[in-house]
């Protein structure tokens, strides 16, 4: 591992996919929304950029998945602060998925699959924005059957605590069906608190704390391949974007103050379509989805607009697709979707949004480009 200090102030990949193009999934698509103006600009160019996070001093920080981290500037990107190359692994979808800060800035998290394919986190302490080489620990790890469906998201909730998604392990059709097991913590979003024990604590109000036959660190679950999921920064609702199988493509929701233990539905459902057996009667159905019919085969999860510089997509959940490219508006109101937009800009091969400090967005190309959504002028 290598590490470089910085000031405070200083400023894939295919995600496994099976099947062919079918027509739409919802029987009822929300309506056209109006078109906000808006155009992307290439800020930086990175090699393979996979994910990324706001950090102190209102800077980027921009993970790359064979193993690096750096910070975006106003000249471009800094050369890395963090070197994890030689640890982990590209092959499959394999690699440094996920980074985060937690509120206060004092600690940053990494997530990522280790030589032999393990899903890792770690944690660095952070000290006048700078990482501390010294002080890396493992949070929490979980070994991966297959090299595809790894998830590799991390985020601080609204309430300081750490989510982490996981996929269902990999191969196609969830073949242990790990998507509806509570016993293992992959298919699933976690939820842990990782200053309050060692390794980590399991929040006491963790829906399934209480069931000896279930993971505590479990917060949702029936999740295919979580790729990316968000807190709206306003109301704290969370979105995740869920890669289907063959035919949809899934967005789910969850408001602000749920309890947690929502079930997704996968491997029983693919979207709000039976996949394999019975609809589970506890199953919550996406509040959006789209088929391959042209519109992409692998979501990608981003967030809701909160920034200031384009007023007309405020309140609008924005995702695009792996393999479309198109970066598309979701019109919401009491959590439901009533509107839909395309933007008319193409983020690339997009393999994830980031949220800067000031709640603008940034669309990242694993191809390279790192562009911010701006208004169009």
């Amino acid at each position: 591992m290598r590490v470089r200090t910085i000031s405070a102030i200083a400023a894939g990949f295919c995600l496994a996919v099976s099947g062919v193009a079918l027509s739409a999934a919802s029987a009822d698509p929300p309506a056209d929304s109006a078109r906000a103006a808006v155009e992307l600009t290439t800020v930086a160019e990175a090699k393979n950029p996979s994910a990324g996070t706001a950090g102190p001093g209102d800077s980027v920080w921009i993970a790359e998945r064979a193993g690096t981290v750096r910070v975006l500037t106003d000249s471009g990107l800094g050369e890395p602060v963090l070197d994890i190359s030689d640890e982990t692994t590209t092959d499959g979808e394999r690699g440094l998925l996920g980074v985060a800060f937690d509120p206060a800035f004092e600690h940053f998290y990494i997530s990522f699959t280790d030589l032999e394919g393990t899903s890792t986190i770690d944690e660095f302490a952070v000290a006048d924005g700078a990482l501390d080489p010294d002080s890396r620990r493992t949070v929490l790890t979980q070994e991966q059957p297959y090299s595809n469906h790894n998830g590799g998201q991390i985020s601080f909730g609204p309430d300081g605590m750490l989510y982490i998604g996981l996929g269902d392990g990999g191969a196609g059709g969830d073949p242990h069906d790990y998507g509806q097991n509570l016993g293992t913590l992959l298919g699933k979003l976690l939820r842990i608190d990782p200053a309050g024990g060692d390794p980590y604590a399991i929040p006491e109000d963790n829906p399934f704390v209480d069931d000896a036959q279930a993971k505590g660190e479990i917060w949702a679950y029936g999740l295919r391949n979580p790729w990316r999921f968000s807190f709206d920064a306003e109301t704290g609702d969370l979105w995740i974007g869920d890669v289907g199988q063959n035919e949809v493509e899934e967005i789910d929701h969850a408001p602000a103050g749920s309890p947690g233990g929502e079930n997704y539905g996968w491997g029983r459902m693919e979207g709000s379509q039976v996949f394999d057996g019975e609809e589970p009667a506890n199953h919550v159905p996406p509040v959006h989805e789209y088929g391959r019919d042209g519109l992409g085969c692998s979501v990608t999860g981003g967030f809701v607009y909160r920034g200031t510089a384009i007023p007309d997509l405020a309140g609008q959940y924005l995702f695009s697709d792996y393999c479309d490219g198109t970066v598309r508006a979701l019109e919401v109101e009491n959590g439901e979707v009533v509107g839909e937009s395309d933007l008319g800009v193409s983020g690339g091969e997009v393999s994830s949004f980031v949220q800067g400090g000031d709640n603008e967005l940034y669309v990242l190309d694993i191809g390279g480009p790192i562009q911010r959504l701006d208004a169009a002028g």
